[in-house]
Order: structure tokens, then C-alpha cells, then sequence
């Protein structure tokens, strides 16, 4: 067996002057934006929810709907979950599993119509985005069981809504968290590790909250140290949960045994609070013997890959398209 190839990491990605004038100006924008409106600890998750599917012109709204994009009920004994399905015709290289972000509290499986139905057109895949349930109305373990749910159901239908069974998996912040937990759950409950790759996009994995996020404040880019540990609340409640529960390793996969997985792919921005787990997971899945890649983008925000004209984030959807790519060809 080959060995995976080692981690490097340029401390020259850190450094102010490797953040671009427009990812800058972007950031600045953002931040001024943000500071006029109420957040979500003010508003709660149903205001925010609803201003979403309205429409107000952010990255983070819901996008229409595709036409290439439908809903399924994936389902086994206990539980009942819609998929959204993109399927973009003709023969197909294999399917990407996705779920979706939001803080386990915010986003949709029908929110990212467009980017998803491009991203199924461009690499001649399937794609299934998991509408799992929400905090606070739904906490843990509810999202991580719904996500195991579609993932197996998906498993023994990838043949009939895909015609192939080659399937990376795969999300965005509270996704990432969702995925890399959905592996591991795989892993030890059913003994299955069908994954080809694992693109796992500034995800949360120590809700513990690891030195970037603790030390972060109150500097508002998308994310801050208060929101974080409010989504964090939501999805486990104070009065169901103490601190030692944050590191269970069913929460936080980060301290779980990493062995026997599938390549992944991290991605990161040097300004998202989260970086630390990016770069922590990254490292242990590599030491655990899995492939693994980081890919760190300077001045990237939470949630970049998302304005759609920035000169980093259309760097980062290449990779994050090739990775997938590569992944499912060599399945």
C-alpha cells in the first residue's frame, strides 16, 4: 500500500498580503452588511428561515428551483426523509451525496438548486441532498439520524436513480460535520465504507470549539464566536447537554478513530473562524493512513465558495469539482 501523501501548509497563505484586493473589498462589504442587520440570536431561526426563502439577494438564499432537480422519500423502519434528486440525463459517472449547511439550524436540500444542477451537468453525476431535519426543533441526534437514513437508503437505491453505485460524500459547514459523521456511522454501525471521497467544506468536527473559533470574538463574517456557540446550542441544548458532551466522539468526529476511510478533500478559508478544524481534521485523517487533502484559500470567509465572481471561490469549486471527479473515476 502506498503511503498518502503528506500535508504541506504555506504559512505564506496566512499572511495579510496573500488576501486579494477583491476577496478583501468582499469581505469588508460583508461585514458592513452584517453590522446593519439584526442576527439571528436577535431574529431566531424561523425570521432568518423565512427571509431566506424570500429572497434578498445573498449567497445564502434559496436559489429557484432547477428543472433537472426532483424530491424522493427515503425511508426505512422508523424514519421517513426527503432527498433532493438531480439527475442530468444519460449515463452517469457516479452521484454525490450532499448535505447541506446552515448550523444545524438554517438551509435546505432545495436551497442550492442551480449550483447543484450545474455541478450534476459539469461532471455527468446524480446528485441526492439530504432535507434533514433542523435545531432547535429537531436536536441531536435527529439531523445525524436522518443523514444515516438517506445514506442507506441511497445505498440500495443508487442503482435505479443513478445506474451506478460510486458515490462521493460530501457538504458545507454543519454538512461537513453531518458527513464526516455519517461515514463513521456507516463504518461502525453497518460495517460499510462505500465512499469513493469525502469533500468536506470548512466543516465544524470539535464542538468543543477549537482555539480559531474560541479566540475568534466578535467580528461578524458570516460567523463569530457568539453565533457559533449559539447554532451550537440549538443542536444541543444546555439542558440536555454539558461540556464534556461536546467531545463525545458521536458528536465530534474529531475524536473518533479516523482509520479505514476514504480520501477527503478539506477546504478552508484563512478568515473563517473555523479554521482550526480544518486543519486539525485534516491532519488526523492523513495520520489515521486515509488520503487527504487540505486546500486553504487566503482571506476566504465562511460560506466563500458562495459568491459566485470571487477569484478564490471559483478556485475552490474547480478543486472541489475535480476532487469529486478523480474520486468517483477511480472507484
Amino acid at each position: 500500500m502506498i503511503a498518502p501523501s503528506p500535508i504541506q501548509i504555506d504559512p505564506a497563505l496566512f499572511d495579510e498580503d496573500a488576501i486579494a484586493p477583491q476577496t478583501a473589498a468582499l469581505n469588508d462589504a460583508v461585514e458592513k452588511m452584517l453590522s446593519e442587520l439584526p442576527t439571528i440570536m436577535e431574529v431566531g431561526p424561523e425570521k432568518v428561515r423565512a427571509r431566506r426563502r424570500e429572497g434578498t439577494g445573498g449567497p445564502l438564499d434559496v436559489q429557484p428551483a432547477h428543472e433537472i432537480a426532483r424530491w424522493e422519500t427515503a425511508s426505512d423502519d422508523e424514519r421517513e426523509v426527503p432527498v433532493r434528486i438531480f439527475h442530468p440525463g444519460g449515463e452517469l459517472n457516479g452521484f454525490y451525496l450532499h448535505i447541506h449547511g446552515g448550523g444545524w439550524t438554517l438551509g435546505s436540500a432545495d436551497a442550492q438548486d442551480q449550483t447543484l444542477a450545474a455541478l450534476a451537468q459539469k461532471l455527468s453525476i446524480g446528485i441526492a441532498s439530504v432535507e434533514y431535519r433542523l435545531a432547535p426543533e429537531h436536536p441531536w441526534p435527529t439531523p445525524a439520524d436522518d443523514c444515516e437514513t438517506a445514506a442507506l437508503w441511497l445505498m440500495r437505491e443508487a442503482e435505479n436513480l443513478f445506474g451506478t453505485k460510486k458515490v462521493v460524500i460530501g457538504g458545507e459547514s454543519a454538512g461537513g460535520h453531518l458527513s464526516a459523521v455519517t461515514i463513521l456511522r456507516l463504518r461502525d454501525r453497518h460495517g460499510m465504507m462505500p465512499f469513493a471521497g469525502a469533500n468536506l467544506i470548512y466543516g465544524n468536527y470539535d464542538l468543543s470549539a477549537l482555539p480559531s473559533m474560541r479566540n475568534w470574538g466578535e467580528r461578524n463574517l458570516i460567523l463569530n464566536t457568539p453565533i457559533v456557540y449559539y447554532f451550537r446550542d440549538q443542536f444541543l441544548p444546555p439542558d440536555r447537554f454539558s461540556e464534556a458532551d461536546y467531545r463525545d466522539p458521536e458528536i465530534s468526529p474529531l475524536f473518533k478513530d479516523l482509520s479505514g476511510l476514504c480520501p477527503a478533500l478539506f477546504t478552508i478559508g484563512t478568515m473563517d473562524p473555523l479554521l482550526d478544524d480544518s486543519l486539525i481534521m485534516s491532519a488526523k485523517w492523513l495520520a489515521a493512513g486515509n488520503p487527504s487533502e487540505l486546500a486553504i484559500y487566503p482571506g476566504g470567509i465562511h460560506v466563500f465558495d458562495m459568491f459566485p465572481d470571487l477569484g478564490i471561490a471559483k478556485e475552490a469549486n474547480a478543486r472541489m469539482a475535480e476532487f469529486i471527479s478523480d474520486a468517483l473515476a477511480a472507484a
